[in-house]
């Protein structure tokens, strides 16, 4: 199903009064009711794609491209890598649904992961935020602009970390209070950095798979045996 097929069929599922011309890949709209935002997850809730993003009546509906699912798959197995060879355990939840009604907000992150506190969600097959804390670490893939600022969502669920990974970069955020800020090493997997996976990241476009995979191995297990 082609980008502007998946639109226009969102657009027949949503209250007639909302209209709107669609990009290619993203469309945000306003005023859009929270029963709305749930009608359109369950009617969605056995495609990959389209992701929703929502926040107090801002909707963001965006399709997936493979220039969007290849940093964030890369991403994704070097979270599971290096977490393997430091001993961390993780739980990958990938764009789980996840939403917080009380307080009109729902996101799909592109990939996440439970780490610090993987053990409470261990088992669970499903997630109520009421109770269960959210992701530990939430990797963003920011492709195309304009997009809805996220990062209010995910403060307000009280995510601690996001990588965010946009022209080529990778930028880490954690949570200070109810803002995020930029910071250097990850708190959900200690002497990794934002350097070194923007550096990761880039390899992965020009080494094959299974070097690459040994690179990214061989660098953890120096930083391991050097005490870092």
């Amino acid at each position: 199903m082609s980008n502007a097929t998946v639109i226009d069929d969102v657009k027949e599922r949503m209250a007639p009064s909302i209209s709107v011309a669609a990009p290619t890949d993203k469309v945000i709209l306003y005023d859009v009711w929270w029963e709305t935002y749930e009608q359109l997850l369950a009617n969605f809730d056995e495609r990959s794609s389209p992701h929703f993003a929502y926040d107090e009546g801002a909707l963001e509906i965006m399709i997936l491209s493979a220039r969007h699912e290849e940093p964030n798959h890369t991403i994704a197995v070097l979270v599971e890598v290096l977490a393997e060879e430091f001993g961390v355990n993780v739980r990958g939840l990938g764009s789980t649904t996840f939403k917080r009604p009380d307080l009109k907000k729902g996101f799909e992150p592109d990939s996440c992961f439970y780490v610090q506190n993987e053990k409470r969600i261990r088992g669970k097959k499903e997630i109520d935020l009421k109770i269960d804390p959210p992701p530990d670490l939430t990797i963003e893939i920011d492709i195309t602009s304009p997009s809805l600022n996220k990062f209010p969502i995910y403060a307000a669920i009280g995510i601690p970390e996001i990588w965010r990974y946009k022209g080529g970069q990778v930028v880490f955020h954690k949570l200070a209070g109810e803002t995020y800020t930029e910071t250097d090493e990850s708190m959900a997997l200690p002497r990794v950095t934002s350097q070194i996976v923007t550096q990761f990241l880039a390899e992965s476009q020009t080494l094959e798979r299974l070097e690459w995979l040994r690179r990214v191995r061989a660098w953890a297990r120096s930083v391991i045996s050097d005490g870092g």
